[in-house]
């Protein structure tokens, strides 16, 4: 598929009458969009290693041009590509939103799924495919939100920025990093940004609710190494780096982290307790955990500091005791304890093993209060009044943690009414991920309400 084109096949159908308006469009448009990005691999294995960004950014660029937006594309290096426009509000004075997606995605091994990872196929009333859910699904949805604004002639009262970045799933380095640190002037004026991984519902005790993201723990990887004396494998050994590093790497997995609170993550237990008549404990918040159900998962990793060792690297032959030994550790770090974890994790392997900071990236905590969450907010109950709104924190990260670096407060909106009894959180990097198609069309329908607001 060239970036020129959508594909034959996914291609939007010719409006009839009763299908011509802006809104039934934006409907079409968003699965369109969605299935042609799925369809470009853009899979990212990290270390700098990656298809590349570079024919989904072009492709992103077409439509915005096509929304009256003058798109600029960068690369960072081959075929890492980030695009980025500007659509002017009428008061310049009022600080500006970024509304942003990144365009790589996790690999996926085809024989693992029961579809084509990339045929972006439509079954059962989903589409199904690598990114449905991380994150071109959203991606598709800012799209088909621009076309519709444009043939509606609507223009925002502030600045919006619209971005789809390259590398996210490797921390940025040729993405939203590298566009922070070398055009930061794209962003001129940008004060809040909208990205991925909140606004989707989920099922509480019988009660649809949205969770938006105000939160996220910070990002602390790093590489163990342990030295010490190389020799034969048949002597008796009492420096043998293995054995240190082994040790140190089951004290660190099998160390338990205390539940502590923050301020996003008590205000969504309370809130919990309220909703469901559960009592909060803070010393067992299991009841409220199991009360969210499929998304328990993702909340449970926000109640603590968690560390898990990666990979091990040790040795070259049977028979002879290495000089050293490595280990990765992926630790995530509650708000403004990235040092506490780190002498943490120094304690528990011990002075025989080094630490070097290979990636990090800061936690992140915004009010869940003001105008934009309010736009938010309104967005989705003028879809499901049914529906409650509660804020929540994210166990992984986003390019909002580069965006941070601006001054620019980041919070998750994909909105996304999603079946009850689909795993969605699950789907995340995990395989047969898919998107209802319904679920996309409320998902334009907000995020352009929402917009509209700004």
């Amino acid at each position: 598929m060239t970036a020129a084109e959508p594909s034959s096949n996914s291609a939007r159908p010719a409006a009839s009458a009763a299908s011509d308006s802006p809104a039934a469009r934006a409907e079409d448009d968003v699965v369109a969009f969605c299935q042609d990005l799925i369809r470009f691999d853009t899979q990212n294995w990290g270390n700098g290693t990656a298809n590349g960004e570079r024919e989904a950014a072009q492709y992103c660029a077409r439509i915005m041009t096509e929304a009256g937006l003058e798109p600029q594309i960068f690369e960072s290096a081959q075929r890492r590509a980030s695009v980025v426009a500007r659509m002017k509000g009428t008061n310049p004075e009022l600080g500006a939103l970024v509304v942003h997606g990144h365009l790589d995605v996790v690999p996926a091994q085809a024989e693992d799924w029961q579809v084509d990872p990339f045929s972006a196929d439509i079954v059962d009333g989903m589409i199904w495919g690598r990114g449905a859910v991380d994150m071109k699904d959203m991606d598709a949805m800012i799209l088909a939100a621009l076309l519709r604004m444009k043939r509606e002639g609507r223009q925002p009262e502030r600045d919006i920025i619209f971005a789809f970045f390259a590398d996210e799933e490797d921390n940025g380095t040729y993405g939203a990093n590298w566009m922070v640190r070398n055009h930061p002037e794209m962003f001129d004026g940008a004060t809040e940004a909208i990205s991925e991984v909140g606004g989707f519902s989920t099922d509480i005790a019988g009660q649809r609710a949205y969770l938006i993201q105000t939160g996220e723990k910070g990002l602390h990887w790093t590489k163990m190494t342990a030295q010490g004396t190389a020799g034969h494998g048949s002597a008796v050994q009492s420096d043998n780096p293995v054995v240190t590093l082994g040790a140190a790497v089951a004290r660190i997995g099998e160390y338990e982290w205390p539940i502590e609170y923050t301020k996003t993550t008590r205000a969504l237990m309370e809130q919990l307790s309220e909703l469901t008549g559960i009592p909060f404990d803070e010393s067992d918040p299991r009841p409220l955990l199991e009360a969210t159900g499929s998304t328990s998962k993702f909340i449970a990793a926000t109640l603590q500091n968690t560390s898990n060792p990666t990979a091990l690297e040790a040795g070259y032959k049977h028979n002879v005791v290495p000089g050293s030994a490595e280990a990765l550790v992926d630790a995530r770090t509650l708000p403004e304890q990235d040092e506490k974890v780190a002498a943490t994790l120094r304690e528990l392997a011990g002075e025989k093993v080094s630490f070097e900071l290979i990636n990090g990236g800061p936690s992140l905590e915004v009010p869940f209060s003001g105008r934009l969450v309010e736009d938010m907010v309104g967005a989705l109950r003028a879809e499901d009044p049914e529906g409650v709104v509660l804020p929540y924190m994210l166990g992984g990260g986003t390019d909002n943690k580069h965006l941070s670096a601006l001054g620019i407060a980041g919070y998750g909106f994909a909105p996304l009414q999603l079946p009850a009894e689909l795993d969605f959180t699950g789907m995340f990097h995990g395989v047969d991920e898919r998107v209802p198609v319904d679920s996309l069309a409320f998902g334009v329908r907000v995020l352009y309400r929402f917009l509209e607001a700004q």
